[in-house]
């Protein structure tokens, strides 16, 4: 999970859903303590997008990973070449 910590990124279900149907993300990091409803949707869209899902073991190790206080259920690395024209990220 080093690649988020040194990557832009976006998370989030929204934002990371946004980032892989714009093919803006390189890859997501996917949390195995989400609700299936919600998680399924998010590797649909990685498989017909061609993106790779990491799992994560939990909300609260994302969040960590993602340098946040709360847990992350979804987090999207974005491709290079998107965040150098200017797409909105977060560090």
């Amino acid at each position: 999970m080093t690649r988020l910590d040194t990557q832009h990124k976006v998370i989030g279900f929204k934002q990371s859903k946004k980032a892989i149907q714009e093919q803006q993300a390189s890859c997501v990091f996917l949390a195995q303590d989400v609700e299936e409803r919600l998680a399924d949707p998010i590797r649909q869209l990685c498989r017909q997008n061609g993106v790779e899902v990491v799992p994560v073991a939990t909300m609260q190790q994302l969040g960590q990973a993602c340098g946040i206080d709360v847990g992350a259920a979804v987090a999207a690395v974005l491709r290079e070449d998107c965040v150098l024209t200017g797409s909105k990220s977060r560090r």
